[in-house]
């Protein structure tokens, strides 16, 4: 790719990816994947996320419990919190591998090779990121509306509703994912080498200039006698 691809792109790419994955951290960590009105006390809003519960009150107070174990958690909540860490880990690692590979760093000069190697693995990381994002957010979403819906629970007993932070970890995941694909396309666009061509005819050792220069020559000769 041209040089746009080098700058612009690059960048944009990046900021994407960037964006995506603090997304991504702040969804792993609050308490906003789902929420729960009580119809018996309005007052109170439950929402639950991966690690903890909390109790909002009308008044603004906000009162959190951890969850008890781990292994007590449905098994959405279990993968999803593996997913979601393992998430923000490539992503880190996405950042670091592909801000070495920018061509506006001045990392590994003389190595385009390299730097080309490191935007690749920085862009993939960034996909599978996205992707060990969306998954685990739409597992719960998916199940989230199975029990709503579910004809078996009474009618009397509330249900948990999608939350905030169900719709960040969706955005994330697509920006990590947008981010991703552009540098993993500049860092194969980035393989073309600028190799410098001399005619054949000019070559030194060429024989056809040998012979060349020998029939010019000859010619000469005749030409004197």
């Amino acid at each position: 790719m041209g040089s746009v691809c080098n700058t612009k792109v690059q960048l944009g790419a990046m900021f994407l990816a960037l964006f995506g994955w603090v997304s991504s951290c702040v969804t792993t960590f609050v308490p906003l994947w789902k929420n729960l009105n009580l119809d018996l006390n309005e007052l109170e809003i439950w929402t639950m996320g991966l690690w903890q519960v909390c109790i909002v009150q009308e008044e603004g107070a906000t009162e959190c419990k951890a969850h008890d174990s781990f292994l007590a958690l449905p098994l959405e909540l279990r993968v999803s919190r593996i997913l979601m860490c393992l998430s923000n880990g490539l992503g880190l690692l996405g950042f670091l591998l592909a801000s070495l590979g920018l061509d506006c760093w001045k990392t590994c000069e003389g190595k385009p090779d390299l730097k080309k190697w490191l935007l690749l693995a920085g862009g993939a990381a960034f996909g599978v990121s996205g992707i060990t994002t969306l998954a685990p957010v739409s597992w719960v979403a998916y199940n989230t509306v199975l029990e709503f819906w579910d004809e078996t629970i009474p009618n009397i007993v509330p249900r948990w509703e999608f939350g905030e932070a169900m719709f960040l970890g969706w955005f994330a995941g697509f920006f990590l994912a947008a981010g991703g694909f552009p540098l993993c396309l500049c860092a194969t666009g980035n393989s073309t080498h600028h190799t410098e061509l001399t005619p054949r005819i000019l070559t030194a050792g060429n024989p056809l200039l040998r012979c060349y220069l020998k029939t010019d020559f000859t010619a000469g000769l005749i030409f004197l006698h």
